[in-house]
């Protein structure tokens, strides 16, 4: 199981993610170009002494993501985190080799990535809000994978 977010905005939520990495032992791939200047001494500031712990990369763009993914696990899914699926998380099939894909804060992925990934979910709002903070969705698509995957 990884992590992937795709041009990220927003420096604090990238070093939650990168705290996220640590402590639950799943690695995350970084998609650029970042909508901030991207440096890990800049990182350290908010993902704090949790960076040496987070096992992550970077990626030019998103095409050289997908060519890696295919490299390394040929068999494995990207599955995009979306307001625009249809698929609820909790009634989906994850899978060991998964990649759990985020999209932007500000405007989540273009056309092109949703029409390249393997699947999509949704989490559903029975509230009046349009859409949870990324790493508060990645935690809870993820918590749920490693419980199906018995990744936890």
């Amino acid at each position: 199981m990884r992590i992937a977010i795709f041009q990220p905005d927003i420096p604090q939520n990238l070093g939650a993610l990168l705290r996220v990495s640590a402590c639950l032992n799943v690695s995350l791939d970084i998609i650029e170009p970042c909508g901030f200047p991207y440096s890990e001494k800049k990182l350290k500031r908010t993902a704090m002494d949790y960076i040496s712990h987070a096992k992550f990369r970077t990626f030019i763009d998103y095409q050289e993501f997908r060519d890696q993914t295919q490299k390394e696990k040929p068999n494995s899914r990207v599955i995009l985190l979306t307001t625009k699926g249809e698929k609820n998380y909790l009634d989906f099939k994850f899978q060991k080799n998964d990649r759990l894909l985020l999209g932007r804060e500000s405007a989540g992925v273009p056309k092109y990535v949703h029409e390249s990934v393997d699947d999509s979910v949704t989490i559903e709002m029975p509230g009046k809000g349009r859409s949870l903070n990324v790493v508060v969705s990645c935690v809870m698509v993820l918590s749920e994978a490693m419980r199906q995957t018995r990744g936890l």
